[in-house]
This record gives C-alpha cells, sequence and structure tokens, in this order.
C-alpha cells in the first residue's frame, strides 16, 4: 500500500526549524519541569491512598470535592468512571510536609476519606451494630451467617458476594430484593436485614503506597528508562554504526522529553502505566527510526556520487509511506482508547498519542538532522558517504 506514488519531499531543508521547534519545546517543558509545576507524580511515586468508590444514588462530583475540602481532604483528586455519576476514583496523598510518614498514615487518611463520603444513615446503622453488607468481605458474611444456617453459612455468603460483585450490580446492592434467589430465600433475606446494612457506598478498590515504596518505584522508573536507552545505542551500534546509535538516543531522549514536558503542562499524573507507556513510545519510535537508517545504510552503496543530505531525504521519502501507515493506525487505536477507553487508561492513552505523534516527526526531522550535523562535526571518514 502507496500512500505517496513517488514522493519527494526535500524535509533536510527544514532540518534547523525542526531542531528549533524541537529545542524551544524541551526548554519550556524543563523549565516548568524544574521551576514551575514540576511533575505531579501519582500514588505510584509518591505514596498516598487510591480507592475506587460506588455510590447507590448519584452525586455531582462538585459535591464530592466540596466535602473533601470541608474535611481538610482537598488536595485529592477525582477522577469520574462513568458517565452515570456514580461511579469514583478519589486518589488522597498527605501533605507533602508529612508524605515522608509511615504507611499506616496513609491508611488513615484513606479512611478518613471514607468516612467523609458515608451518608448519615450509615453513620447512625453502625451505630446500632448493624454491618454494612456492601462492604463486607465473605468470609466476615459466614460468621455472621453461622447463627442463622450453620452448614450453608460459607457458600450462602459466597454467593451474596458474588452477586454484589456481578456485572449487573457492579459492586453494590442497591436493595435486597436483588440478592434473592433460589438460595437466598424470605428467611435469608429478613436474616440479614437485621444483622446488616445496604451502605450508599461500596468500595470496588483500595491501593496504598507507603513513602518509601513510592521512592523506590520512582527510582526504578528513571533506571528502567536509561538502562533501555543504554541497551539500544549499544545494538544500533553493534547493528549500524555508533553514529546511528548516537543519533537514535537522542531522538529517543527527544521523544522522553517532551512527553514529560507536555505531561507536566497540562499537570497530568505520572504513574506506573504512563512509564510502561513511555517506554512502549521508545520501542515504537527507535522501530520506525531503524526502518529508515537500514535505507540510509542501503543507499550509502546504491547512490555513492550523491551527497549524504541527498541520500538522507531519499531515504526518507523512499520510508515515507510505511511510517504514515503505521503512525496513522497506531494513533487511530490509542485516540479509541482516549476518547472511549474511560477514566483509568485515559493517562496511558494521552501518553501514547503524544508518542505517536511526536515519534513520528523525530523519526522524519531529527534521527537524520542529527546524523547529518554528526557527519559534520567529526566528519568520519567511513560508514556516512561523500
Amino acid at each position: 500500500m502507496q500512500i505517496f506514488k513517488k514522493p519527494n519531499f526535500n524535509f533536510m531543508k527544514y532540518k534547523f526549524i525542526a531542531l528549533t521547534i524541537s529545542g524551544f519545546i524541551i526548554i519550556i517543558g524543563i523549565i516548568n519541569i524544574t521551576s514551575v509545576k514540576g511533575i505531579n507524580y501519582g500514588i505510584d511515586f509518591a505514596g498516598g491512598t487510591l480507592l475506587q468508590i460506588r455510590f447507590k444514588n448519584s452525586i455531582p462530583i462538585a459535591e464530592l470535592r466540596a466535602s473533601m475540602r470541608n474535611a481538610n481532604l482537598g488536595n485529592s483528586k477525582i477522577q469520574e468512571v462513568e458517565k452515570g455519576k456514580k461511579e469514583f476514583i478519589i486518589r488522597t496523598m498527605l501533605p507533602e510536609k508529612e508524605a515522608d510518614q509511615e504507611l499506616e498514615a496513609h491508611v488513615i487518611m484513606g479512611n478518613k476519606v471514607v468516612e467523609v463520603l458515608k451518608s448519615s444513615e450509615d453513620k447512625i446503622a453502625t451505630q446500632q451494630g448493624l454491618v454494612d453488607l456492601n462492604n463486607i468481605d465473605k468470609d466476615e458474611l459466614a460468621r455472621i451467617l453461622e447463627s442463622f444456617s450453620p452448614d450453608n453459612a460459607k457458600e450462602l455468603a459466597e454467593k451474596i458476594i458474588g452477586l454484589r460483585e456481578s456485572t449487573d450490580l457492579k459492586g453494590i446492592i442497591e436493595n435486597f430484593d436483588q440478592i434473592t434467589d433460589e438460595n437466598t430465600d424470605s428467611e435469608t433475606i429478613k436474616f440479614l436485614k437485621e444483622k446488616t446494612f445496604l451502605g450508599s457506598l461500596s468500595i470496588k478498590r483500595r491501593e496504598t503506597v507507603g513513602p518509601q515504596v513510592g521512592h523506590d518505584l520512582r527510582t526504578k522508573a528513571a533506571q528502567a528508562t536509561i538502562w533501555a536507552l543504554i541497551g539500544m545505542l549499544l545494538y544500533i551500534g553493534i547493528r549500524f554504526k555508533f553514529a546511528y546509535g548516537v543519533s537514535a538516543i537522542l531522538t529517543l531522549s527527544h521523544d522522553v522529553l517532551i512527553t514529560l514536558g507536555i505531561f507536566s503542562l497540562t499537570n497530568r499524573e505520572l504513574n506506573l502505566p504512563v512509564i510502561a507507556a513511555i517506554l512502549t513510545i521508545v520501542g515504537y519510535s527507535l522501530n520506525d527510526t531503524i526502518v529508515i537508517f537500514d535505507r540510509v545504510r542501503d543507499n550509502l552503496k546504491i547512490l555513492r556520487k550523491n551527497h549524504f543530505e541527498e541520500i538522507l531525504n531519499v531515504s526518507i521519502n523512499q520510508t515515507l509511506s510505511r511510517t504514515i501507515i503505521t503512525s496513522l493506525t497506531t494513533f487511530l487505536t490509542v485516540t479509541s482508547l482516549f476518547l472511549f477507553g474511560g477514566e483509568v487508561i485515559n493517562d496511558f492513552a494521552f501518553t501514547m498519542i503524544i508518542g505517536v505523534i511526536v515519534g513520528t516527526y523525530s523519526s522524519i526531522y531529527q534521527s537524520c538532522s542529527i546524523l547529518y550535523f554528526w557527519k559534520i562535526i567529526f566528519k568520519p571518514k567511513k560508514g556516512l558517504g561523500k
């Protein structure tokens, strides 16, 4: 499939403009990271508690934020999981001056969030000694059911919790009729009504990361990125020439720096899935760059009388259709994830969108430009043509 029949664009003509634009964006990003907003580290790296909560009734996100502010939890971040205003992800962290406290402090903070969001009816029912059926685990429910049905307590508990977590109920029981079937007759329901109540919210997921673990994860993420770049430098240096390896690594560093800069400017959260996306971008961009370099190496033998800049232009044009087709296919996929994938993977998809755009741009404009300037500066005798 050929998008362009015989493309003959003079990409190298704009090498100075491309490098200037890239340098400007990178500098703005670095200034923003070091002196203005910094990087908005997620719970994975900063430590804290993540709660995915589903409410029985719809609740506006503005009302949730107001409740959090009134309880001195205004630094918590709230994301809506679905449009029905019933399910949210809440990330809460201790203030910066207290962020290095032990894991228990973060757990207490998460518990405080849950208490703030509970309804007054929930609190009254708890004071009366009732147990919240929407937040109880199957072992605790089995212990309660033992006084009613000792032989079938465990089986009943598994059945009820399974119904609660089913696709239909989505983690919360809104009324006792929803768990009525052949295994939970009217007597069972009557017993449950005496011992339990249906809370206004259900905690579907809870993740707590201590400050030390967050620091270790941050270090490991940086090391993973650096080692990936070093490994690629060695591979390309052996497979092609050292100049190609340096050009590829500088191109990939360009992609990573621009992506991090955009993340800082948009104040998006940097977490482990985003690091995974960045490493994916590195691999994606490298693959595209190697295709062009492979064509450059072939053309150095075929077009030996041409100047090096002309060979670079020919190589980019010869691989242009392949680059556009690959990038467009990937772009459409990650855009679909971004638009329809929900909040949970929104940051990952956003990173991939930026990476595909920047990676395609850098493969065309940066990799060969850096290779060109390497030849001008270091004047290698072999391997880079005239």
